[in-house]
């Protein structure tokens, strides 16, 4: 959505047009663009990359094999089942709603593909792809109570917290663990790697390459439309810092066994879905509804039906992150679903920088928040700190990230943006 400019002393020519660039697009430094972003609260990515730049460098430094290219191989997997459910929650996020269900929903996917797989004999495949579909028409069921029958959507998730939760305790039965097929396809999901180089150095060189053509593209669309877009030396500038970023990621990666299965999975669900919300007339739906529900009303959009196919959206994120945390440890347990998981998840995209009021953020928000999460978590067992302290930090890090969306969403107010 286009984003018009105004000011009481901008230049107008006798036509009416205003060639006069608009903030942040003239000649400026970094620091100054910087300051422009903050003060119009247009922050976006930047805190969260600094807080994750601070987290490595404080565990780099206390204990040496946090940079490790295990520990950060390892990393790069333990982040895909959070990060999957937490794309989901995005979703949810930017209609100012929360979905408290992801958690158990993830559980009873993993318990439901185990059941049928182990105990029936049902194949994996479709044993898989019945374990997702039982995630979208639980966020379907849960979207309905939302929007047709107008029950707050904190109190709909949690019902189906605990509703969720005892049917997968229902249906592992009293042995309460079903152990998996350690050389199935659920658990050469988080197993497997690609161990030659050219994979992860292709994948680094196939996502720069995908960024740089897709803001090109971007500021064409945007000149012909007649709005304001990124000068092309800001965009080489982004991709160059990106390339550094994954070529190192890759030299890291191939360090230890190579690209992850796992990581180019959740990469590409990423991909998609980011596509989805910024370039398709639902993903436009979803944010206009995000930032008025009346407003959306009156033009038309079918408000009950976007509503219902976010939470099918995070029903269904929710069901193969729990997959992939089933293939992380090659089981479901009575403790599917449970623990922190679900405050994690939440707190990823937040943390990412989604915004709670709605109307704002990225599935590239889970990424980040999620990162930022468990590099928290890996340096804490790494150091061999209690759990507590991963806790109290990761709740730290939430707060901040809560307190910098509140600040940002009063800039904007200010400057007439929301």
């Amino acid at each position: 959505m286009s984003r018009t400019w105004s000011s009481p002393l901008r230049k107008r020519l006798p036509a009416g047009r205003d060639e006069r660039p608009p903030p942040g697009r003239g000649r400026q430094n970094p620091l100054d663009m910087l300051k422009r972003r903050f003060h119009s609260g247009e922050l976006g990515s930047v805190p969260v990359a600094l807080g994750l730049l601070v987290v490595w460098i404080i565990f780099a430094g206390l204990n040496e094999n946090f940079l490790s290219p295990r520990n950060l191989s390892n990393l790069s997997v333990d982040i895909v089942g959070i990060g999957m459910i937490s794309t989901g929650v995005v979703f949810v996020l930017l209609l100012g709603e929360i979905d408290l269900s992801v958690g158990s929903v993830s559980g009873l996917a993993a318990a439901g593909f185990a059941v049928l797989n182990v105990i029936h004999g049902v194949p994996e495949g479709l044993a898989l792809l019945l374990a997702v579909v039982a995630g979208t028409v639980i966020g379907a069921v849960q979207g309905f109570f939302f929007a047709k029958v107008g029950v707050p959507a904190f109190v709909v998730t949690l019902a189906g917290l605990l509703g969720w939760n005892g049917l997968m305790l229902y249906i592992l039965g009293s042995s309460g663990t079903i152990n998996l097929d350690d050389k199935g396809l659920v658990a050469m999901l988080t197993n497997y790697y690609f161990t030659n180089v050219a994979a992860a150095y292709g994948l680094a060189a196939l996502g720069t390459a995908g960024y740089f053509l897709a803001s090109y593209q971007d500021v064409r669309r945007r000149k012909a439309a007649g709005v304001p877009a990124r000068p092309l030396r800001e965009i080489v500038l982004r991709t160059g810092v990106l390339a550094v970023i994954c070529l190192a990621a890759a030299a890291v990666l191939n360090e230890f066994h190579g690209l992850p299965l796992a990581l180019l999975i959740f990469l590409v669900f990423l991909v998609g879905l980011d596509q989805v919300l910024r370039r398709t007339p639902y993903g436009r739906m979803v944010f206009a509804l995000g930032g008025s529900v009346e407003a959306s009303r009156r033009t038309g959009l079918n408000v009950d039906l976007v509503r219902i196919s976010v939470f099918m959206v995070s029903g269904t994120m929710a069901a193969i992150g729990g997959l992939f945390l089933a293939s992380r440890v090659t089981s479901a347990t009575q403790t599917s679903g449970s623990g922190n998981l679900l405050m994690d998840a939440i707190a990823a995209a937040v943390i990412g920088g989604t915004s709670m009021f709605g109307g704002r953020g990225r599935t590239w928000s889970a990424l980040l928040g999620v990162l930022v999460i468990q590099s928290i978590a890996s340096g804490v067992a790494l150091m061999g700190i209690q759990t507590a302290a991963q806790f109290m930090i990761t709740g730290g890090v939430l707060l901040v990230a809560v307190v910098i969306d509140s600040l940002s969403r009063r800039a904007q107010k200010a400057h007439g943006r929301v």
